[in-house]
This record gives C-alpha cells, sequence and structure tokens, in this order.
C-alpha cells in the first residue's frame, strides 16, 4: 500500500493528465512510458520512479520540484480578508477578489468578482478545459454565454458548467453584476 504522498502523487498524475485532455495512449507519445505503467501510476498501484517522474515532468513541461510541491499537504486553512489579492482590470474597471486562493492539496478556488455596467469581456479558449465552474449572482444582471448559449442571471442564480469553449460575461448599460466564482 502506498503511503498517502505517493497517493497524493498518484491523484495529481491524473489530474493532470485529465487536464491537458489527453488519453493515457497520448500521455504514453509524449512520455515514452508504457500506458500500462501510466494507469497503474494514476491508480496508485506503483509509485513512479524518479526517472518516470522525469519524463512526465518533461511531457508536462514543469520542473519535478513544481510536480511534487503541487502534492504537498500543506496550506493555511484561514485565508483573512486583507490576504485576499485582489486585481482590477484598467480597461474595463473589472475588479477580482481571490477569496480562497489556489492552494497545495485543494482542487477549489473561489472569486468575488464586480463586472461594470455595459462591460463585455470575451475568453475565446478556456485556461484549463473540463474545468467545472459554479457561477452565484449576489447582485445585479449578467449574461454569461457559455459556449454558444446565453444565459441572463439575476440576484441569487446560479449556472453550473464544465468550460470548454468560449465564454462572454456582459452586463447592461444599466447595471453591473457582482458575484461569486467557484472553480473545482
Amino acid at each position: 500500500m502506498l503511503d498517502d504522498l505517493s497517493t497524493r502523487l498518484a491523484s495529481r498524475l491524473n489530474e493532470l493528465r485529465q487536464g491537458r485532455g489527453w488519453s493515457l495512449d497520448q500521455l504514453s507519445d509524449h512520455s515514452g512510458i508504457s500506458r500500462a505503467t501510466l494507469s497503474r501510476m494514476e491508480k496508485g498501484d506503483v509509485s513512479p520512479t524518479a526517472e518516470s517522474l522525469g519524463r512526465l515532468c518533461a511531457a508536462y513541461g514543469l520542473p519535478m520540484s513544481r510536480l511534487l510541491m503541487m502534492v504537498e499537504d500543506s496550506f493555511d486553512p484561514k485565508v483573512p480578508f486583507e490576504r485576499q489579492v485582489e486585481w482590477r482590470d484598467p480597461e474595463t474597471g473589472f475588479n477580482r477578489r481571490s477569496v480562497s486562493p489556489p492552494a497545495t492539496g485543494l482542487t477549489g478556488e473561489v472569486l468575488e468578482c464586480h463586472l461594470p455596467r455595459d462591460t463585455v469581456i470575451n475568453y475565446e479558449t478556456p485556461p484549463k478545459p473540463g474545468q467545472e465552474h459554479h457561477l452565484i449572482v449576489l447582485d445585479g444582471v449578467l449574461t454569461l454565454t457559455v459556449d454558444g448559449a446565453a444565459h441572463v442571471l439575476s440576484s441569487g442564480d446560479c449556472l453550473r458548467y464544465h468550460l470548454s469553449g468560449p465564454t462572454r460575461f456582459e452586463t447592461s448599460a444599466t447595471r453591473g453584476a457582482r458575484y461569486i466564482l467557484v472553480l473545482i
């Protein structure tokens, strides 16, 4: 039986492959590791060797230290308001506060956003295809277009979706929107 770190590493390897949208065969082609071995690593049946981790890191384009940091189990459970990083788009006035930022050992992330009135933001391609999103409108009205389908959301509405194509966030000429976005 594998230890906890090895189990988390197996899970992270599976997440990395799925995040790229690769099959085991495709990862095998990129890494030079057999499909069967990759499957056993991702299931936690075997622990990867340093050589196989090196090959996987090369396939994913990340240093081994970064991969190992991704599976460490330390994070601060409390994120005080003053440590929640805020970013403002100087062009649109869009404001995004990272309420629960990405952390080693955690899958989700929570953002609080404010999109001013009469604003449109288009995202042509998803940064992480297949990522699960839950958007809850706290105040105002937001039209969110996901894969060509427009959804008009008002206070209290929630839209759940997997990110797979372009998205469009739009507010009316008279009112902006404040919302929570949960990324899993």
